[in-house]
C-alpha cells in the first residue's frame, strides 16, 4: 500500500501535484534541485535523499536525461517495492531501459505521461497515459488517482511515451493548422473570434480550436504553464518513432520553424502565431 510519496521536480506541474496528494491524505515530500521551488513548497526536504524515504517517487521532470540521472540515484539506495512514477514526457527507449534496471532491483517503474497543464493538476483533472509491467501499472493507479480525470492504460514498458508523443505531435500540428485558418479567415476580412466561435462548432474543430484559442490565444494571454521548447522536444521525440508521415514531418519543421522565431521559454501556443501572424 502506498502511504508515502516524494515528488520530485517541484515544477509547473510537480508543485501542484504534490499539493493535490497532500490533500488526499497522503504523506508528501517534495525535491527540487532548485532552492527557489524548495522554499516555495511546504512539503519540500532539503536533501535528495530524504525524499527517498518514501512507498512511491513521482517524477516530473523536464527531459529523459534528468529522469535517467535521478533514477540512477534513487536505484543506488532505493529498497526492494519502491514504486517510480514518471510523469514526465520522455523518449520510450529510454523509458524501456529504466525500467527494466528497476525491475532487476525488485523496483517498479512506470511511465505515466500527463495533459492537462498546469490547471490540470491543481484541480486534479489530470488525463494520465500509463505504460510498464501490469502489476506495476495496478500500483500506481491508487498513486495517480488524486491527480487524475482519467488513467488510460496503453501497455506495456514504454507505451504511456508512446502515446503522449504522438498526441502531442497531434496537438502542435492542429495549433498551426488553427494558425492558418485564422490567416486565411482575416485575409477575407472575418474575425478571428468569430471565426474560431464558428470552427468550434463545426466538423473541423480540435482541441486547439476548442480549447486552446480561447483560452491562451485569443485573449492574449499565453499562461498555459508549457513551453514551445518542450514541446519542440516532444515533437522531436516524436519524429523519431516509426511510422513518420509527410504530414507529421512537416508539422516537425513547422515547429523548428516557430522556435526560430520565438524563445524556448515562451508559451507553446505560439505555434499559432507562428502560422497566422507576420514576424
Amino acid at each position: 500500500m502506498v502511504e508515502r510519496v516524494s515528488v520530485i521536480g517541484l515544477g509547473a506541474m510537480g508543485a501542484p501535484m504534490a499539493a493535490r496528494l497532500a490533500g488526499a491524505g497522503l504523506s508528501v515530500r517534495g525535491f527540487d534541485r532548485d532552492a527557489a521551488k524548495r522554499e516555495a513548497c511546504p512539503w519540500a526536504v532539503e536533501r535528495f535523499a530524504e525524499a527517498l524515504d518514501a512507498d512511491a517517487l513521482i517524477l516530473s521532470l523536464p527531459n529523459s536525461a534528468v529522469v535517467e540521472a535521478v533514477t540512477a540515484e534513487a536505484l543506488a539506495t532505493a529498497r526492494p517495492g519502491l514504486l517510480i512514477v514518471d510523469t514526465s514526457t520522455a523518449d520510450p527507449a529510454s523509458t524501456r531501459r529504466l525500467q527494466a534496471q528497476a525491475a532487476a532491483q525488485g523496483v517498479g517503474f512506470v511511465d505515466a505521461p500527463v495533459s492537462g497543464g498546469a490547471k490540470g493538476a491543481a484541480e486534479g483533472r489530470l488525463l494520465v497515459m500509463l505504460g510498464g509491467a501490469p502489476d506495476d501499472r495496478e500500483r500506481a493507479r491508487a498513486v495517480l488517482a488524486p491527480l487524475a480525470r482519467a488513467v488510460l492504460d496503453c501497455g506495456g514498458p514504454g507505451a504511456g511515451n508512446v502515446v503522449k508523443l504522438i498526441n502531442n505531435l497531434l496537438c502542435s500540428a492542429h495549433l498551426l493548422l488553427a494558425g492558418e485558418a485564422l490567416r486565411m479567415g482575416e485575409a477575407a476580412g472575418l474575425d478571428a473570434e468569430t471565426l474560431a466561435a464558428a470552427l468550434a462548432a463545426g466538423s473541423g474543430r480540435s482541441g486547439a480550436i476548442e480549447a486552446n484559442l480561447p483560452a491562451w490565444v485569443l485573449n492574449g494571454a499565453y499562461d498555459s504553464g508549457f513551453t514551445l521548447g518542450l514541446m519542440g522536444k516532444d515533437v522531436g521525440l516524436a519524429a523519431a518513432l516509426d511510422g513518420l508521415g509527410p504530414l507529421a514531418g512537416a508539422t516537425l519543421a513547422q515547429v523548428a520553424a516557430a522556435r526560430a522565431r520565438f524563445a524556448d521559454g515562451e508559451d507553446f501556443n505560439r505555434l499559432v502565431d507562428a502560422a497566422w501572424r507576420d514576424a
